[in-house]
C-alpha cells in the first residue's frame, strides 16, 4: 500500500464514488445515561428541508438486536436509553448537513434512572454482564504462609479512545433482488454481514460487505462498525437508495466505545530470595451498557494476568461489570495490557516494600520453557533471552548508573528507568475464530489475483499477503494483485484482530498456492518429459535437476490452461492443537507466545509536572521476520499508543455518564513532540518452528505493553525527587498526576 498511500491515491470509504441519488443520514442520540423514554417528537425535524424520512426501532423488519456475543444492545433504543449517545432515531436527508440539521429539531422526553459509572459499584448492585470467571494454578490458600513478604494494593486504569483517522462509516448501496452492497470501515467484515441480515430479516447471502482498507482500527472497528453499517442498510432497505454515513469526529468519540477501564486488587507473596510464591488479582471491568466484545476482552485479562512470570500459585477472578457508559469494546492488546499492569504495580509495591528495584524481582521470576501458565498451557519460553540480550545490547547497570548520577546532580528534574518485559499470546481466545481462507486464481497471462478474509487499516497485512503469494510461486510482486475484503468471494471470515490476521490468512494462501504451484509441477514434468521431483520454479523460471530451461512462468501457466487444469484455489486453514475447555478453565488456548523486554528512561521537570521520554529501548521476540520494515513500525506505532494510554490519555466522564473529553482539545494523543526522543528496536531472532506464518511472529498488539514501561519510569522519578511520597498505582500518569505526587501535602 505504500506506494498509493505516497501518491494520495489509496481509496478508503470516502474515495467511493457515489451513485447518483445518494442518501445521508445522521444519528439523533440520548442525551442522558440511563431512563425510559417518554416522549419522541420527530415531526418538526421531518418538515425540514431535504428530510427524506426519519427511522426508529418501529421501523426494523427483523430483530432490533446488534449484539454480538450476547444479544443485549438495540440498534435502536425502544423504551429505555442505557447510555449517552445510544442511538435513538435515524434521520435521512438529501445532504449531510440537512440531516444534521434535522437532528436539532427532534425533542425527547426520558424519565431519569439511576446512573453507574464505576464498576465496582455496579458489581456491588448486581449489574454483572456474565458471571464471574476465576483462573487458578495451585493453591494460594496455603500458599501464603509459606510467602515471608506479603504486600496487597488497588490499581486503575482508564479507558483510551481509539482516534482512528478514518472515522467510523459505511455506505449501503440496493442491489437487485432485494440484495445490498455495503461498502464498511470494519474489521469484522462477516459481523457486519450477519447483524445486517438479522436486522432486516434477510438471509446472510442477500448482504455483501466490501472492504478495501480502513484509515486504522485498533480494534475500534472490529464490533463498533457494525451499527453505522446497519443503519445505512435499514434506511436503504425501506427507500431503496443508496444511503451513506460518516461519523463527525465529535459523534464518533461521543457514540462509540474505548478501551475497558478496569479497577483492580491484588496480593503478592514472595519469599526471601525474591520469588513469587503466591498471587491472587481480582479484575472489575467496566464494560459500559452493553456486553459487545467484554467477556472476551475480560477472559484475555484472565490470559495475561501473569504477564511474563511464572508464579506456582495463582488465583485469578474477574468481573464483567455493566454501567451506564457507551458499550467498551475491543482495543490493541484486548484486555492483556489491564491485567500486566496489575502485576507489574504488585511486583513494584514489593520492590518499594524491600526497598530494592523492581527489576530484581523480575528477572527472578521470569518464565523458563516447561513453566505452566495459569490456564493450563506449557510456555515454551524466550523471556529470559530476550532480558538477557536486552542487558548484553544496552547494558542496564549502566543505564541504571547513568540515571543516578543524573538524579545526583539535578535537583529540579530527575530521571526514571523501569524494565518492562511481555509475555503475550497469539490466537483468537474462542477456538473457533482462528480459522482462514484464501482464494488465488492464476490468470492466463501469468498473472495472480489473491482474496483473504484480511482486513488491511495500516498493519500491512496486504503486504505480506503479496510476499506469500510472491515467495510460493517465486514470481514479481508486480504480477499479484490483493483484492478487497469481501464476504462473497470469502464466507464467514473472522475479523482481523488479536494479531492473527496475517497468520491465519498468510497460512491459508501459503496453502492455496501451493496446491496450484503442484499442479503446475506436474505439467511442467509432462510436457519436458521428467520426474516430478527434478521440476523447480524460481525466478519466473523453470528448472529440471536445477538446470534453467527455455519455459518461462506464462508460458507453464498457458500449458496447464490448454490441459483444462485448475489455475484456482479455494483454502481454508485453522491452526492445529488449540483448545480451551472454559468448563475448566484450562486447555492449549493460544497458537505460541510472543515475548520482548524494553527498557523505558524518563526526565521528570519536578518544578512543573511535565516530563519527557528520553528512549525505549527494546529486544523483541519477532521469531523469523517476514518484514522488517513493517514489524519494526508495527513495534514503533504500539509503543507510542501504549505510552499514551499509560501517560496522556485520560478519558473523563462525568457522574451523569457525558464524556467530557469529547475532542481532541479536551483528549489529548502523544505527538511528535511528545513521543520518545529514540525508540531502538533490537530483534530476538529464532528459527524455532512455531505456527506463524513463515516463523514471522505476529508483531501488532505485543509492542503496546511496553508502553506500561513508561508509568513506572515516571513513578520511579518522582520517588527519586520525593522518596517519601506514596502514588497510587493509578494509570494515566498524567503531569496533573505526577505534580500531585511530587508534592502531595501542598
Amino acid at each position: 500500500d505504500s506506494y498509493t498511500h505516497l501518491r494520495g491515491e489509496s481509496v478508503y470509504l470516502d474515495d467511493i464514488p457515489m451513485t447518483n441519488g445518494t442518501l445521508f443520514c445522521a444519528v439523533f442520540d440520548s442525551p442522558i445515561a440511563h431512563g425510559k423514554i417518554k416522549l419522541l417528537d420527530t415531526a418538526e425535524a421531518t418538515t425540514m428541508a431535504g428530510v427524506v424520512r426519519i427511522f426508529t426501532a418501529a421501523d426494523i423488519p427483523g430483530e432490533n438486536q446488534i449484539g454480538g456475543i450476547i444479544p443485549d444492545e438495540e440498534l435502536l433504543a425502544n423504551t429505555h436509553v442505557h447510555f449517552c449517545g445510544m442511538p435513538i432515531a435515524l434521520v435521512v436527508a438529501t445532504s449531510d448537513e440537512a440531516a444534521r440539521a434535522a437532528i436539532k429539531k427532534i425533542k425527547v422526553e426520558i424519565d431519569p434512572l439511576p446512573i453507574i459509572t464505576d464498576p465496582r459499584e455496579a458489581k456491588g448492585k448486581g449489574e454483572l454482564i456474565i458471571p464471574p470467571r476465576t483462573f487458578q494454578l495451585g493453591d494460594t490458600t496455603n500458599a501464603w504462609s509459606k510467602c515471608d513478604y506479603i504486600l496487597e494494593g488497588q490499581t486503575e486504569t482508564n479507558g483510551q479512545e481509539h482516534l482512528y483517522i478514518e472515522t467510523q462509516g459505511a455506505y449501503a448501496v440496493p442491489q437487485e433482488n432485494g440484495a445490498f452492497r455495503i461498502y464498511s470501515s470494519t474489521q469484522g467484515p462477516t459481523a457486519v454481514q450477519r447483524t445486517v441480515a438479522r436486522v432486516l430479516n434477510l438471509p446472510m447471502n442477500q448482504v455483501e460487505v466490501d472492504t478495501t482498507r480502513l484509515g486504522g482500527g485498533f480494534g475500534g472497528k472490529e464490533d463498533q462498525a457494525t451499527t453505522w453499517a446497519v443503519l445505512c442498510a435499514l434506511a436503504s432497505y425501506h427507500l431503496k437508495k443508496p444511503v451513506k454515513y460518516s461519523l463527525h469526529r465529535m459523534e464518533d468519540m461521543r457514540m462509540t466505545g474505548k478501551r475497558h477501564p478496569y479497577s483492580s486488587d491484588f496480593k503478592i507473596g514472595l519469599s526471601k530470595e525474591l520469588k513469587i510464591l503466591a498471587y491472587e488479582a481480582t479484575f472489575y471491568q467496566n464494560a459500559g451498557a452493553a456486553a459487545d466484545l467484554s467477556p472476551a476482552v475480560m477472559e484475555r485479562t484472565l490470559f495475561h494476568c501473569n504477564n511474563t512470570y511464572f508464579i506456582p500459585n495463582v488465583k485469578a477472578t474477574a468481573f464483567c461489570c455493566r454501567t451506564n457508559l457507551p458499550p467498551n469494546t475491543a482495543f490493541r492488546g484486548f484486555g492483556g495490557p489491564q491485567g500486566m499492569f496489575v502485576i507489574e504495580a504488585a511486583i513494584t509495591k514489593a520492590a518499594d516494600a524491600l526497598n530494592i528495584p523492581a527489576s530484581e524481582i523480575q528477572q527472578k521470576n521470569l518464565l523458563q520453557t516447561g513453566d505452566e501458565f495459569p490456564y493450563g498451557q506449557i510456555a515454551d519460553s524466550e523471556a529470559n533471552e530476550c532480558w538477557n540480550k536486552a542487558d548484553e545490547q544496552f547494558n542496564i547497570k549502566e543505564l541504571q548508573k547513568g540515571v543516578d548520577e543524573f538524579n545526583a546532580s539535578n535537583k529540579n528534574h530527575k530521571k526514571g528507568l523501569a524494565i518492562m518485559p511481555i509475555c503475550f499470546g497469539i490466537s483468537f481466545t474462542k477456538t473457533l475464530m482462528n480459522q482462514a481462507r484464501s482464494l488465488v486464481h492464476v490468470y492466463t497471462d501469468g498473472s495472480v489475483g489473491v482474496s483473504t478474509g484480511a482486513v488491511e487499516m495500516g498493519q500491512g497485512v496486504n503486504t505480506k499477503m503479496l510476499q506469500v503469494a510472491a515467495s510460493v510461486f517465486s514470481i514479481d510482486p508486480s504480477k499479484i494483485k490483493i483484492n478487497t475484503t469481501n464476504t462473497y468471494r470469502i464466507a464467514n471470515t473472522s475479523p482481523s484482530a488479536a494479531s492473527a490476521t496475517a497468520d491465519l490468512n498468510g497460512i491459508a494462501t501459503e496453502i492455496a498456492c501451493t496446491t496450484i504451484l503442484q499442479r503446475l509441477k506436474e505439467v511442467a514434468a509432462e510436457e519436458l518429459k521428467t520426474e516430478l521431483s527434478s521440476v523447480e520454479i524460481k525466478n519466473e523460471r523453470i528448472y529440471i535437476d536445477g538446470k534453467a530451461t527455455d519455459w518461462d512462468w506464462n508460458k507453464l501457466v498457458m500449458a496447464a490452461y490448454v490441459k483444462r487444469i485448475s489455475l484456482s484455489e479455494l483454502a481454508h486453514y485453522t491452526p492445529p492443537g488449540i483448545h480451551f475447555d472454559a468448563t475448566k478453565e484450562k486447555g492449549h488456548p493460544f497458537a505460541y507466545h510472543v515475548y520482548g523486554t524494553s527498557i523505558t528512561t524518563v526526565t521528570v521537570d519536578c518544578i512543573r509536572g511535565i516530563y519527557e521520554v528520553d528512549a525505549v529501548k527494546v529486544v523483541h521476540d519477532f521469531g523469523k521476520s517476514m518484514n522488517t520494515m513493517i514489524d519494526i513500525g508495527q513495534c514503533e506505532g504500539g509503543i507510542v499508543q501504549g505510552i499514551g494510554w499509560m501517560t496522556m490519555e485520560e478519558i473523563i466522564y462525568d457522574k451523569e455518564g457525558k464524556l467530557r473529553s469529547n475532542a481532541l482539545s479536551t483528549y489529548k494523543v502523544p505527538d511528535i513532540y511528545s513521543v520518545p526522543k529514540e525508540i531502538t528496536i533490537q530483534s530476538l531472532t529464532t528459527e524455532k518452528n512455531n505456527l506463524a506464518i513463515f516463523r514471522s511472529k505476529a508483531v501488532g498488539e505485543p509492542p503496546l505493553m511496553y508502553g506500561i514501561g513508561a508509568y513506572f519510569a515516571l513513578r520511579n522519578a518522582v520517588k527519586a525527587f520525593n522518596p517519601t511520597t506514596v502514588i497510587p498505582f493509578d494509570a494515566p500518569m498524567t503531569p496533573e498526576k505526577v505534580l500531585m505526587s511530587l508534592y502531595p501535602n501542598t
